[in-house]
């Protein structure tokens, strides 16, 4: 099956900096693809390239508008690609001057569509994303989850193929973040296709299919998120924290327990394949507290990229 959003070799430098190195992939109809990676991974420049926002030194970006098609590329093809595309950005570009409804009519416009498509597409937009009370209200009224939300709505203007989203639930609270997923999960499950980028690893693994991982923008894994964990990690986890837990990192007896063992702060994490002999070890240590979990996304995103903290860019 040929896929929907294809990129093959790009590549992107600031002077001699290779923001990004030779990075493909793919995304297929109905499917979300998820970028992770740590700051300054390449994730953003690999949406602007796709959006063609900025002009890769190298490599092709290419869209497949309907099976047996000729392809489009960006740049070439920018007008009809985007036509096709709907877009949420890492911060709100809502109009601050109008309404949530006006917002959708204004944008519907850039796509040509009419007053009598748009008459009947702002209140389904609006339903969608439960803001049809708010529909006279303006961005400044709402709040960061309603704002993200009446974003997401205007992406869908032109009832795109392929969403690109860039960090879609960045600050908003726990609750206006599961309602975010929620409608995401409904228009994948509508057969729209999804490319996302995100720091929050349960959020990748609600609703990717696959995920690539990227670090000095290169991808250093690609897969579905259980399949990542189960090819990297072991299978489960012991966290151990609380006075005198960083010295068991050093107990060869109690490493001995574990296939690895690393330290972040004032916690130790010890993985292995089978907890119970450490456990069992740390019931000698009643003073320390422990958590026993199975390897998760956040766990194989620290052991491919690293614990260190980086600064943006």
């Amino acid at each position: 099956m040929t896929a929907l959003f294809q990129v093959q070799h790009l590549r992107k430098s600031y002077g001699d900096h290779a923001v990004v190195d030779g990075l493909s992939f793919h995304i297929d109809a109905g499917e979300c693809l998820g970028i992770i990676g740590p700051n300054g991974a390449g994730k953003t420049t690999t949406l602007r390239m796709c959006l063609g926002q900025a002009a890769p030194d190298a490599g092709s970006v290419r869209f497949t508008a309907q099976p047996g098609a000729a392809p489009l590329y960006m740049p070439r093809d920018a007008l009809a690609i985007k036509a096709q595309l709907g877009v949420v950005a890492q911060f709100d570009t809502l109009d601050p001057d109008f309404s949530c409804a006006e917002n959708l009519r204004v944008y519907g416009r850039y796509f040509g569509l009419g007053r009598r498509v748009m008459d009947a597409r702002v209140p389904q937009l609006l339903e969608f994303a439960a803001l049809a009370s708010k529909a006279a209200a303006r961005p400044a009224e709402l709040s960061g989850g309603m704002r993200r939300r009446l974003s997401l709505a205007r992406a869908l203007v032109n009832d795109p193929r392929l969403l690109l989203l860039d960090e879609p639930t960045t600050g908003l609270d726990p609750q206006a973040r599961h309602l975010m997923w929620e409608r995401l999960q409904l228009l994948l499950q509508q057969g729209k296709s999804i490319l996302l980028t995100t720091h929050f690893m349960d959020e990748a693994e609600r609703l990717c299919t696959r995920l690539l991982v990227l670090d000095h923008g290169r991808k250093i894994a690609e897969g579905a998120p259980r399949a990542l964990i189960a090819e990297h990690l072991e299978r489960e986890v012991v966290e151990v924290y609380g006075v005198g837990a960083l010295t068991l990192a050093q107990d060869a007896a109690l490493r001995a327990l574990a296939a690895r063992v690393e330290t972040s702060g004032e916690t130790v994490f010890f993985y292995t394949p089978d907890a119970r002999p450490l456990l069992h070890a740390l019931e000698a240590r009643p003073q320390l507290r422990t958590l026993h979990r199975p390897a998760n996304l956040e766990d194989l995103f620290l052991k491919l990229t690293g614990r260190q903290i980086r600064d943006e860019g």
